[in-house]
């Protein structure tokens, strides 16, 4: 083993089971560190995360295809969002959406 396997870690996310969070939306939960998590999300077209998204800690979030709708704010492909913790949101997409998200650990 190379000491450097120790230092990184690689998956495809394709590899990894999703899990529908609600109607339309499922998630892949990607390797986590105690610094921070991430996922990856896809909705189908007409999809609304289930409840409203409160934030700890700072959550970010890169649009890779489709449109995220974030109240009357619209989120195109190569949109990076950033939620300050103590923020609350709850996405929606009439187009479809895959993003990859973040959440960073509690300081």
């Amino acid at each position: 083993m190379d000491e450097n396997d120790a230092l990184k870690t690689t998956l495809l996310a394709e590899d990894v089971e999703p899990v529908e969070v609600g109607p339309g939306i499922l998630r892949r939960r990607l390797t986590a560190t105690g610094y921070a998590r991430a996922w990856l999300i896809d909705f189908a077209p007409g999809s609304r995360w289930p409840e409203v998204d409160v934030h700890d800690t700072e959550e970010r979030y890169f649009v890779l295809s489709g449109e995220v709708i974030e109240g009357e704010e619209r989120h195109p492909a190569g949109s990076y969002v950033v939620f300050a913790p103590g923020s609350r949101h709850r996405p929606r997409t009439e187009t479809g959406a895959r993003i990859l998200g973040i959440t960073l650990a509690g300081a």
